[in-house]
């Protein structure tokens, strides 16, 4: 570390110094910056050109002098120190203790950044994760290594499904438990206070990690916490060889974060004001997920984002969806009716879905059931539709079979109790009570020997 202070601050702009007369700087370099105050805050170099480096303040810039402030050099990194000891522990965005509990020591140190993954070192994902939902077991399923996210709106429960996902996802067949990171963006008290809550009260904090970013804390914290908690799961799972569920929320605020920087660097903005880098930003992201050959760890990650109007096509879900291996969608309409967890099967998407069920990992019925039970609701829908202009009157005998269908589908189905940790075959099992409302002759995505062994038709 340089005991070299530059006094060369030409400009500040937001949550952005840009200092003169540096040859060296790297990119990503970790900086101090000491105002008149004797306060010191961090900060991160992003670009240098020309002799200027472009430094982003993890503070506040208020008040900063330009003819006093000076800026330290460290020439390493952001580092993450990393130790068994963080189970069970609260940290903010930086990677700093937030829960009053004794400092983190250790030798370990990880670059937040990580590494990139070889393609030809991951693993396939291909066993099944039972979070005991039945709208995303038995519909889109959730695989151990992939990322898969909750595409939601403001006020829907996004927030109480990573809750009773944290703590109930187990592999079946041996039950074995996830340690759970937690990396909580711009969250207002009461949204930490729910998590922090919740944890406890279940049992999840003495396996999980928590970091928790503020909403009326720094921005660039936001810009750095998914970093930190990645880097930490990184940790458990490929040098503890634990199986880890990340959940992120919210990954809007990150993309808000990103656009604010983007905005101070004076950077041409992309699609509604968002950098056209962001793609790749939140590639480095997301594709932190996944299974390492000769690995025993996995990390499975669930980004939350809120979509901005409840519009899919915003760049925010839009370009996730590309990046990720589907999404689970959460319908304002079905949560305006009263209904828990509000999923919307038909627009939610599992792209593991075929590698994680089946013989030997869920039941051999499954895909079938499933294919079913997609086609059935979907059609009931439509016939729902129709039976507004109509009239029920109108409709055939089998068109009111699948108008019931798609009425118990979600008023059983869909609907659970918060705390209603239904297994596999308590979710499949239900699929095929709701689909003997319809007549077996329609079964036609369902084999005849399925039918034979797992229907609930009566003779």
């Amino acid at each position: 570390m340089s005991d070299i202070y530059y006094k060369s601050v030409k400009q500040v702009t937001n949550v952005l110094l840009f200092v003169e007369g540096i040859k060296d700087a790297a990119y990503n370099e970790v900086v101090h910056i000491k105002l008149d105050d004797g306060r010191e805050v961090d900060g991160q170099v992003l670009d240098t050109k020309d002799g200027v480096a472009v430094i982003q303040s993890f503070g506040s810039t208020t008040g900063m002098d330009l003819s006093t402030t000076k800026v330290n050099f460290t020439g390493r990194t952001a580092k993450l120190k990393v130790s068994k000891d963080m189970i069970g522990r609260i940290f903010d965005g930086m990677g700093r203790v937030r829960d009053g509990g004794p400092q983190i020591y250790s030798d370990e140190e990880y670059d937040i950044n990580g590494s990139a993954m070889n393609p030809y070192a991951r693993e396939e994902p291909s066993e099944f994760i039972q979070t005991g939902i039945s709208a995303i077991d038995a519909m889109n399923p959730l695989v151990r290594g992939q990322k898969l996210p909750i595409f939601s709106g403001s006020g829907l429960p996004h927030n109480k499904i990573a809750a009773q996902i944290a703590r109930q996802a187990k592999l079946i067949g041996n039950n074995e438990k996830f340690n759970v990171v937690f990396g909580g963006i711009g969250l207002n008290s009461e949204e930490a206070n729910f998590f922090i809550n919740e944890f406890k009260d279940m049992g999840a904090l003495e396996n999980s990690i928590m970091f928790l970013n503020m909403s009326s804390e720094s921005s660039m914290e936001r810009l750095m916490l998914p970093r930190m908690a990645l880097t930490a799961a990184e940790y458990l799972a490929y040098e503890h060889d634990t199986h880890v569920l990340v959940i992120l929320t919210d990954m809007t605020n990150y993309c808000e974060a990103l656009r604010e920087v983007s905005a101070a660097r004076e950077e041409v903005p992309g699609r509604r004001g968002f950098p056209g880098y962001m793609y790749t930003d939140l590639s480095t992201i997301y594709e932190r997920a996944g299974k390492i050959k000769d690995k025993k760890g996995s990390i499975t990650q669930i980004p939350i984002l809120t979509m901005p109007g409840d519009d899919i096509t915003n760049p925010i879900p839009d370009l996730t969806g590309y990046i990720t291996e589907g999404q689970i969608v959460l319908s304002r309409d079905i949560f305006r009716r009263g209904m828990y967890p509000a999923i919307d099967v038909l627009l939610s998407l599992s792209r593991l879905k075929n590698q994680g069920i089946g013989k030997g990992k869920t039941r051999e019925d499954h895909g079938n059931v499933t294919d079913q039970m997609f086609a059935a609701y979907a059609h009931g829908k439509d016939i729902r539709n129709l039976t507004e202009i109509v009239g029920e009157e109108a409709l055939s005998e089998v068109d009111r079979q699948y108008l019931k269908f798609a009425d118990l589908f979600e008023s059983r189905f869909i609907k659970q109790d918060y705390y209603e940790d239904r297994t596999i075959d308590q979710s499949l099992d239900l699929g095929w009570e709701l689909l003997s409302n319809i007549s077996k002759s329609e079964m036609k995505r369902i084999k005849d020997a399925f039918i034979q062994k797992y229907g609930k038709w009566k003779e």
